[in-house]
């Protein structure tokens, strides 16, 4: 069957604007590459889980990182058991989600913001390549988180520097770095510049929280006095998970929705995860968070 001359014309022209693209130095159509950074080996499921699941069903890369090994996190554990019991439920949880998960052997509520473990955190931002990196907020209640924080934004310009780090290729692109949502006020509240609805991922969420039973179903309930109402059973433990971890939208949150969702489907999102765009990397417009965050309705 001969092919239609117009067609050829097609196909050229779909080459040319690839040229084109290339010459510009413009990513072409291709799997995101999306990385997440948490203190501890729980923290990016509970505040990116549903978001990297929707990445990773869509055909893109994610990766998870604990930039402790959690070996503090216990009330009757600690040192190198906890540190591997914590490391084989991160795996687990990654696994149910189909997200790599990295964790770094620092020490759990010892974290400190030096050289070593920057180089640790651009090293792991090159070797993904990374589009989008997530992470939290440097004003939080356990330094580890802020310390995670300091390290990213520290981390965030000399990713491209090919002087630091240098036997990992710097990246020639600056990702666009974001934050998690958290409650906290000062100095300054959170601002969810993305909101994604995780209602069709809110399951894998809560399959990765399940996964990290040494925090969900032990240290967290001894912390809060209320280790006893634990059931012992995995299936009521996660029926009892649910009912637990209660998803509440904030208003603000709830705008960001309706904007890129639309004033009824954003009205109608039961879950969703929030990111706050860092002032440092890459500065993302409405189009490029749209490319990035490839679940709104064009």
């Amino acid at each position: 069957m001969s092919v239609p001359r117009s067609m050829y014309a097609v196909l050229a022209l779909l080459a040319l604007a690839a040229a084109h693209i290339a010459a510009q130095g413009m990513p072409a159509a291709s799997p995101l590459n999306v990385i997440a950074f948490g203190a501890h080996p729980d923290d990016c499921d509970i505040r990116a889980g549903g978001t990297g699941a929707k990445w990773v069903a869509a055909g893109h890369r994610g990766r998870f990182v604990s930039v402790t090994n959690g070996d503090a996190g216990h009330q009757s554990q600690g040192g190198g058991a906890l540190a591997a019991r914590r490391r084989a439920e991160a795996k687990e949880a990654g696994r149910r989600a189909g997200i790599d998960y990295v964790v770094l052997d620092n020490h759990d509520g010892e974290l400190m913001p030096d050289l070593r473990v920057r180089e640790q955190i651009i090293r792991l931002i090159r070797d993904w390549k990374a589009d989008v990196v997530l992470g939290p907020r440097s004003n939080d209640y356990h330094p580890d988180h802020r310390y995670t924080a300091v390290l990213l934004q520290d981390a965030a310009f000399m990713v491209t520097v090919p002087n630091v780090a240098s036997d990992t290729p710097a990246l020639r692109r600056n990702p666009v770095f974001l934050f998690f949502e958290d409650n906290f006020q000062k100095p300054a509240p959170f601002t969810p510049d993305v909101a994604v609805s995780i209602d069709d991922t809110i399951g894998k969420k809560l399959d990765m929280i399940d996964a990290h039973v040494s925090q969900m179903y032990e240290w967290l309930p001894w912390l809060n006095g209320g280790l006893d109402a634990v059931p012992k059973d995995p299936a009521a433990r996660r029926q009892w998970l649910e009912k637990e971890r209660p998803f509440r939208i904030s208003p603000a949150v709830r705008a960001a929705l309706v904007k890129y969702y639309g004033p009824d489907a954003g009205a109608k999102v039961q879950y969703a995860e929030a990111f706050e765009i860092s002032e440092y990397g890459r500065r993302a417009d409405d189009a490029e968070v749209r490319r990035l965050f490839p679940f709104f309705e064009p």
